[in-house]
């Protein structure tokens, strides 16, 4: 542990006792495909009597009219998330008629291109846009791509922990939303040194149906399975690999998160730049959109990350312009597979050790990325992706080659440290809990659930696709025999006309075509929201949910 995180944990410790600041504040977004009883994704509309995916504020779809995406509100506390999450699920399963929330993030059988259905969010203009920005996505990288579902972590640190950590780095000069933003870049450029952890410990997808790859060529590294799997033995998540999001066109990007304006002007260009491939796509024929333009992005939420700055929008502005105006408010992790040994598809460990590596990433040392680390990341990332479970699998820390147990378990001993100054806010010690129960995966790879569901598949002489069905059949099974709970249930009720009716109003609203719509959007899209120095901020918004067009 360097001198200068210890000294920080140490200072922190005495205001941590007296609770002078207060516990993280998260929100959990959730995907997960509807199947049939056979393993085949639905061919269903997104059922009406869960609501407006448009305007639902907690059951929505994401890519595909399929592919469910379950948003919960912000809480302090781990287990209530989940059990808000957990009541999403138990609706959902009363309005499913023999249909199943698959548990994997590779998808279900699938039957080509067309069978993914893309969300339909109504006429109106907005939901007019968020359909073509997805018809977008299918012409540039097709639709079965945007079958895969994971899980995306919503953090934000208490402000009160921002105002003492502030004064403990000596920056009073700053204001709380310049300081707020370059300490949340801090975090995210440790993130992206050490996100490989993340994928060792929690990746989940080694395996996926044939019928992913259409084509059926059997990519390097990949083996055939049972009747119509293909796995590969030491993967921890496909979903990350070149197989699941990918964009060779974002990599001239280079975003390294280094700072918020270098960011912020880095997307601001990429969707004002016409790519060739794309404007050979065709942007509109008539009243027919293929996609929203043809630059690098149509929207900077087209730009794929393991992390994101995030700042809830108004109604205004882009997710970039928020940030701009008023600094990042919170940070999206985005490499997390969906747990198919977890009914919720991730649990209180998961989040608590997550909550732990977080906090360390913000409170450690955090020099800018250069190329060449840059490059090194991604290495890294790419191996433990392909190979993670490996033994003696090297990895580069900082121009130097070192085993990932190894280099694990240094971490490991620090997040120790971390997870006694969050327990100091907690009854008991559930973040060193945490910490206890996934040390062993580091020296047993066999422990992790990417081996856990190979394991499956092996021993078993098992299909992919079989063992999610009846992973899928018996969560349901558990969710359906719990109630919901007795204070929300009337809530999820009155959300599902409340939001019938706020779609109806918006379209009932709209008094001028799309095209100009969207001319105004990109107009507006294009403008810097940059205060100046004598300009005074406007009063920030509450954090109540996470909204924007999201990938």
């Amino acid at each position: 542990m360097s001198t200068k995180l210890s000294s920080l944990l140490n200072r922190l410790r005495g205001p941590a006792a007296a609770r002078r600041f207060g516990r993280l504040r998260r929100g959990i977004e959730k995907e997960g495909l509807r199947v049939n009883r056979n393993g085949e994704i639905s061919a269903t509309p997104h059922p009406p009597a869960l609501g407006s995916k448009l305007t639902h504020p907690h059951i929505t779809t994401d890519y595909s009219e399929a592919l469910l995406e379950y948003i919960t509100p912000v809480y302090t506390r781990p287990d209530e998330a989940l059990e808000f999450l957990a009541d999403l699920h138990r609706f959902t399963y009363r309005h499913l008629e023999g249909e199943w929330v698959w548990p994997g993030s590779m998808p279900s059988r699938l039957n080509g291109n067309d069978s993914v259905p893309i969300a339909d969010f109504g006429s109106s203009n907005v939901g007019t846009m968020k359909h073509v920005y997805r018809k977008g996505l299918d012409v540039r990288y097709g639709r079965i791509m945007q079958s895969i579902a994971g899980v995306h972590y919503n953090v934000s640190i208490p402000d009160d922990l921002w105002n003492l950590l502030k004064t403990l780095d000596e920056r009073e000069e700053s204001s709380l939303d310049d300081y707020r933003s370059a300490r949340y870049f801090d975090l995210i450029r440790n993130f992206r040194r050490h996100s490989w952890l993340l994928l060792y410990l929690f990746g989940a997808s080694p395996a996926l149906d044939q019928s992913f790859l259409p084509d059926g060529n059997v990519p390097k590294g990949l083996q055939r399975h049972a009747r119509r799997t293909l796995l590969s033995p030491l993967a921890t998540s496909l979903r990350m690999s070149d197989l699941g999001y990918q964009n060779k066109v974002q990599d001239q990007l280079k975003i390294c998160f280094n700072s918020l304006s270098n960011y912020v002007n880095t997307l601001r260009n990429a969707i004002s730049t016409s790519w060739p491939g794309y404007e050979a796509l065709g942007v509109r024929d008539g009243d027919d959109w293929q996609q929203l333009n043809a630059s690098i992005l149509q929207i900077e939420n087209e730009y794929y990350s393991d992390i994101r700055p995030k700042r809830v929008a108004r109604h205004d502005e882009t997710p970039s312009q928020a940030l701009e105006a008023r600094g990042v408010e919170y940070i999206e992790v985005r490499c997390l597979d969906i747990n198919p040994f977890s009914p919720l598809g991730l649990d209180a460990t998961e989040i608590r050790f997550v909550d732990t590596f977080l906090m360390w990433c913000l409170l450690s040392e955090s020099p800018w990325i250069s190329d060449q680390e840059c490059d090194h990341l991604d290495d890294n990332r790419r191996l433990v992706v392909e190979r993670g479970r490996e033994p003696g699998l090297q990895l580069v820390d900082r121009g130097q080659r070192r085993s990932l147990s190894d280099w694990g378990q240094d971490i490991f001993a620090q997040l120790e440290q971390v997870a006694e100054l969050l327990d100091q806010l907690e009854e008991g010690r559930p973040h060193a809990e945490a910490l206890a129960e996934l040390a062993p995966r580091l020296t047993d790879p066999s422990l992790t659930p990417s081996a856990r569901l190979m394991a499956r598949l092996v021993e078993g002489d098992e299909d992919y696709s079989d063992a999610m069905v009846a992973i899928a059949q018996e969560q349901a099974a558990g969710l359906v025999e719990t109630p919901i709970n007795r204070a929300r249930e009337p809530m999820l009720d009155q959300l599902v006309e409340t939001s019938h009716q706020q779609q109806r109003d918006i379209e009932a609203a709209d008094s001028f075509s799309f095209a100009d719509f969207l001319a105004d959007y990109f107009e507006r899209a294009r403008q810097s929201r940059a205060l100046s120095p004598m300009e005074p901020p406007r009063e920030a918004e509450e954090q109540s949910k996470v909204t924007g067009e999201r990938r």
